[in-house]
C-alpha cells in the first residue's frame, strides 16, 4: 500500500482539472526555500518542491566519497596482523571466491595507529583523516553480493546489481524534494565516467527530474563545468516570454500524452535551468573562497570536488555524489603499495578538510558522509598469469565504509570481519541495510518510501534491508 501519493500523479490530477488551474491554485506554496517565485511561469507545479519525511529526520544531507574501483580494507581501515605471521604462505582458512585466482597472504604494506581518545585503528594512507577519529563510524562488516564492478557499483548506488532501478540520491530527492528551487537536488561530480556510468545517478521509471545532475570536474572554468545554462544573446525578461510559449505548447503536446512521464521531466528541466543561471554559476566559483581554505582542501581534482561540495551543502543541495575518478580508479590489481599510496595521497588532505570545514561552519551534525567503495579487496595476493603481482582482487565477502556526521556513533567501529579480512563474520552489514540505515537518518521508513510501477510498490531496498541500529547516536 502506498504511504504517499506519487507527485507525478497528484501533478497529472492537477493539470487535468478544470484545464490546469488546479496547478495555479498550488502556485505560492513552495515556500522561499531559495525559489525565484517571480521568475517561475504559472501553471509549472515544481515536482522538486521540499516535502517532509516520514518522521523528524537526523540529517538533512547526504556527501557520498565515492572510492569508485574498489579499497583494500586490510590496507586502510581494518588492519590484521595476523596476515604478516602468514605473509607468502597459504591462508590457513583458504581463499574465497573471487573474479580472479588469488595465492598466498599479502600483508599490509602500510603502518596502522590509533587515534584520538577512542583510539580507532586507521592506516597511514588516511592520516589526515584520522584526525578526526573519535567522529568515525567505520563498518567493517560490510558485504555485496558479487565480485564484478558494474553489479555492485548498481547494487551500491542503486539497490539493484542486476536491472536498472532508480539510484540512492533519484529516491532521496523524490522523496524530500529539493530545498533549494534553483539547484538541483542531487548532483554527481566526477572527472570522466564510473564505470556502468550513467546508470549509477540515474532514475530510471521515477519521473526524470529526479535524476543527479551529472558534473565532470575534469573541467576547472564554472561555464565548462555547468555547460549552456547563460544566454548572452537574450534578456531574462525575454527568456522568461519564450519559456512561456514552450510551456504553451509543451502542455498541449503533453495533453494528448498524458502517461509520458519523461515530458514533465522535460518540461521541469526547462524551468529549472533558467532559475539555475545566477545560481550554479555562483555555487560552482571557488575564486571566492579565500586562499587559506583553498589551501586547506590541497590541490587536485578530488580537493575541488570536496570545496564545491561543502558549497553545494551551504546552498541546501540534499545529495552530493563526488568519484574519485574515470572508471575504476581504486582497482588496484598490481602494485597495491605504489597504487594505494598515490590515491589515498589525491583524496586523504581534502576529506580531513572538509571534515573541519563542514564542523566549523555548523553543518556536520545535519550531514552524513559516506567514504567508500562498492566492495574491498582480497587479503590474498592476486595471481597474475600465475604469478603474485602484489595487488589484490575484488572481494564482496567483506569491505569497509565509514560514515561521519549527524545521527551517527563516532569513535567505533561495527562488525568485523574474520582473522584475515576475508569475510564479514560479526554483524553483518549488506549493501541494503546501508541503504535502510542512511534513509532512517534522512526521516524515512525505507519500507513505506516507494512508487509504483509495472504493478507493484517499488523501494530503494527492494525486499531487503535493516536499519543497523546500533550505529545510529
Amino acid at each position: 500500500m502506498h504511504d504517499r501519493m506519487s507527485p507525478l500523479s497528484r501533478r497529472r490530477a492537477l493539470c487535468q482539472m478544470g484545464t490546469g488551474m488546479g496547478m495555479l491554485g498550488l502556485m505560492g506554496v513552495l515556500g522561499d526555500s531559495g525559489s525565484l517565485a517571480a521568475e517561475t511561469s504559472p501553471g509549472t507545479l515544481n515536482p522538486l518542491a521540499p516535502r517532509p519525511p516520514h518522521f523528524a529526520p537526523k540529517v538533512k544531507h547526504i556527501v557520498h566519497i565515492y572510492l569508485n574501483g574498489g579499497p583494500s580494507q586490510v590496507d586502510t581501515f581494518d588492519p590484521k596482523p595476523l596476515l604478516h605471521k602468514f605473509a607468502g604462505k597459504t591462508l590457513p582458512t583458504g581463499n574465497l571466491t573471487t573474479e580472479r585466482k588469488t595465492g598466498f597472504a599479502l600483508p599490509s604494506p602500510f603502518r596502522f595507529a590509533r587515534h584520538g581518545q577512542s583510539g580507532l585503528e586507521i592506516s597511514e594512507l588516511f592520516a589526515r583523516t584520522a584526525a578526526h577519529a573519535d567522529d568515525l563510524c567505520i563498518i567493517r562488516s560490510m558485504h555485496a553480493n558479487t565480485p564484478n564492478h558494474e553489479q555492485s557499483m548498481r547494487l551500491m548506488n542503486c539497490g539493484d546489481e542486476r536491472l536498472s532501478r532508480p539510484s540512492m540520491g533519484a529516491w532521496i530527492t523524490y522523496g524530500l524534494g529539493a530545498e533549494n528551487q534553483n539547484l538541483p537536488g542531487f548532483i554527481a561530480m566526477c572527472p570522466g565516467l564510473p564505470v556502468a556510468d550513467v546508470s549509477n545517478w540515474r532514475s530510471a521509471f521515477l519521473p526524470g527530474v529526479y535524476q543527479g545532475t551529472y558534473i565532470d570536474t575534469r573541467k576547472e572554468k564554472v561555464e565548462e563545468l555547468v555547460e549552456n545554462i547563460t544566454n548572452d544573446a537574450v534578456s531574462r525578461p525575454d527568456q522568461r516570454r519564450q519559456l512561456d510559449t514552450l510551456l504553451a505548447l509543451n502542455r498541449l503536446h503533453q495533453a494528448e500524452r498524458a502517461e509520458d512521464d519523461a515530458l514533465e521531466a522535460r518540461i521541469s528541466s526547462f524551468e529549472l535551468a533558467f532559475r539555475m543561471q545566477t545560481a550554479a554559476a555562483e555555487a560552482f566559483d571557488l575564486g571566492s573562497e579565500p586562499a587559506r581554505i583553498r589551501e586547506a582542501y590541497g590541490p587536485g581534482v578530488q580537493a575541488r570536488q570536496l570545496l564545491i561540495a561543502r558549497r553545494l551543502l551551504e546552498r541546501g543541495v540534499r545529495f552530493v555524489q563526488l568519484y574519485h575518478g574515470d572508471v575504476q580508479p581504486w582497482d588496484s590489481h598490481d602494485h597495491i603499495l605504489e597504487s594505494h599510496r598515490s590515491l589515498a595521497g589525491q583524496c586523504d588532505q581534502g576529506i580531513a578538510a572538509f571534515l573541519a570545514d563542514l564542523k566549523a561552519r555548523g553543518l556536520f551534525e545535519e550531514t552524513l558522509v559516506i567514504i567508500g567503495g562498492e566492495f574491498g579487496r582480497t587479503p590474498a595476493v592476486e595471481l597474475v598469469n600465475g604469478q603474485p603481482g602484489m595487488g589484490r582482487d575484488h572481494n564482496h565477502w567483506g569491505f569497509s565504509v565509514v560514515l561521519a556526521g549527524g545521527g551517527v556513533k563516532g569513535g567505533i567501529t561495527h562488525g568485523a570481519t574474520d582473522e584475515f579480512g576475508y569475510r564479514a563474520v560479526e554483524n553483518p552489514v549488506h549493501v541494503h541495510d546501508l541503504h535502510a540505515t542512511i534513509l532512517h537518518l534522512l526521516g524515512f521508513d525505507h519500507t513505506r518510501l516507494t512508487y509504483r510501477y509495472a504493478g507493484r510498490d517499488f523501494r530503494l531496498t527492494d525486499v531487503h534491508g535493516e536499519v543497523v541500529k546500533a550505529i545510529l547516536a
